[in-house]
């Protein structure tokens, strides 16, 4: 169910650069809540230069966006250390600043999310959840 959506500037990242952003935060997620692997999506996005802005003034370059949509439930030491590693790493994998790298994380409640056809579970219940699932899901 957790989705982050990384935002960087066209052409700032290469493959291999997103592919580490894609297996930290996938890596950060499932260490930090206990949720599997195989639920953690992360959709990178790439902008225009010119389309983006901050202020009213073009968004640097090296700056870095991810917003984290996560089940609520989650403890808010727990959250700080996801936002934090989130921060480090990403700034790791593209070589920016720490202070360019910005992240949201948002609680949605468990019964607003439907994946696979089935109303998500509460976090700790995957495995079960998981279970009723179809053979060929």
């Amino acid at each position: 169910m957790p989705t982050y959506t990384c935002t960087t500037t066209a052409g700032r990242l290469s493959e291999e650069q997103r592919l580490k952003v894609v297996e930290s935060i996938t890596a950060m997620h499932s260490e930090e809540t206990g949720a599997p692997r195989y639920l953690v999506q992360v959709i990178c996005y790439e902008v225009d230069a010119h389309a983006h802005y901050v202020g009213g003034k073009e968004a640097p370059e090296e700056q870095s966006w991810i917003h984290g949509a996560i089940r609520s439930g989650r403890a808010e030491a727990v959250k700080r250390n996801m936002l934090g590693r989130i921060v480090r790493d990403v700034a790791t994998a593209t070589g920016s600043p720490e202070e360019y790298v910005w992240v949201y994380l948002c609680d949605l409640p468990a019964f607003h999310i439907i994946e696979y056809g089935q109303v998500m579970c509460p976090p700790g219940e995957e495995d079960a959840w998981f279970a009723t699932l179809p053979n060929e899901i």
